[in-house]
């Protein structure tokens, strides 16, 4: 081969390379690169949630179902209370509601017949003595008037006349009273001291209930604070679990990157314990407020910057994923199908 036929050959191989390249960026590059974009990727942590339990009432602890470690789903009962002070107050509460539901019953249905009957013979005996006392009362006046007792006599039998009317009248007004019943202002304070005593009641048995600690979601025990015979105080805390459903990842975004971030976003989490393993996600929050980051996350920008606080609900959680541990967040475009995996941003 000839040096002439060589020096073409290197001119034509090296005006080539120059068109490819000029394809590449004029072209090819600035779509890769726009699809690219569609690819935001935020560094942040798993939330740590934990939750402490203790007991709304006071007691000695009975017993403890748990031990460090165990995962527990939501309603599990945990730890127990010796229940029988609080079984006492609820048989006190029981008792006493039993008593004020006998006194309305007696209020709202009044006077027994038996009783009404008795104040009905009380009338009659009343009357009886009246017209008896009437008529003798009549017959000394007449005779004082003949001279034949002394007007003393005729005093006293009037007198006596006067009594047995008054005690007529009161043995009629107890005899209405009795058919009419009790007044509606007592039937209602029965009602009143009726419902007073079911609410102690439900107190009773809510605090009975509570002599229970149970789960308020699933989650794992982190550390028994107390065991068994300790005596503990209401609010005391007696038991740490860790809430892992939902699992979510706290993560700051930069003002520039904020519209790329909305609500209901497409995401995918990793951590550098598994980074082959991606786990769906989905953009759940993004804070209206500005903050400087804070120290516990790293950013590839400046750290004095504000950012915005981004919350990422990781769909399908496992094992691997351990609340503080850092996690790293991509969160996909409007167009990130379109994207080829191998030229999208990692970290």
């Amino acid at each position: 081969m000839t040096r002439k036929r060589l020096i073409v050959l290197a001119a034509a191989g090296a005006l080539g390379l120059a068109l490819a390249f000029a394809l590449w960026n004029f072209a090819i590059a600035p779509m890769f690169r726009g699809q690219a974009e569609q690819y935001l990727v935020l560094q942040g942590n798993i939330d740590i949630r934990q939750v402490q339990l203790g007991f709304r009432v006071n007691g000695r602890i009975a017993e403890m179902f748990v031990e460090e470690g165990d995962r527990v789903e939501a309603g599990t009962a945990l730890a127990h209370l010796d229940p029988e002070s609080l079984e006492n107050e609820r048989a006190v509460a029981a008792a006493d509601l039993a008593t004020r539901q006998a006194d309305l019953r007696r209020l709202e249905a009044g006077m027994r017949p038996a009783e009404i009957r008795s104040a009905e013979a009380r009338v009659i005996e009343a009357r009886a003595s009246q017209r008896s006392a009437e008529e003798t009362a009549r017959r000394q006046e007449t005779l004082f008037a003949n001279g034949a007792v002394s007007q003393q006599s005729a005093t006293e039998s009037r007198a006596r006349a006067e009594e047995t009317r008054a005690r007529l009248h009161v043995a009629e007004a107890a005899l209405n009273l009795a058919r009419e019943g009790f007044r509606a202002e007592d039937v209602d304070a029965g009602r009143a001291a009726l419902a007073a005593a079911e609410a102690r009641l439900r107190t009773a048995e809510t605090r009975l209930a509570d002599a229970t600690l149970k789960a308020p979601s699933a989650g794992v025990v982190l550390a028994r604070v107390r065991e068994p015979g300790a005596i503990v105080q209401p609010g005391e805390t007696t038991l740490t679990l860790a809430l892992d459903r939902p699992l979510w990842v706290r993560a700051y975004v930069q003002g520039e990157d904020l519209a790329r971030v909305a609500p209901g976003a497409e995401a995918e989490v990793w951590t550098d314990a598994a980074p082959d393993r991606r786990y769906r996600a989905q953009v759940g929050f993004v804070s209206p407020t500005a903050e400087f980051t804070p120290r516990t996350v790293q950013t590839e920008n400046l750290r004095s910057g504000l950012v915005y606080q981004v919350r990422i609900i990781v769909a399908e959680p496992d094992a691997l994923l351990r609340q503080g541990m850092p996690a790293s967040v991509g969160i996909r475009g409007l167009n990130l199908e379109s994207a080829p995996d191998d030229d999208r941003e990692r970290p």
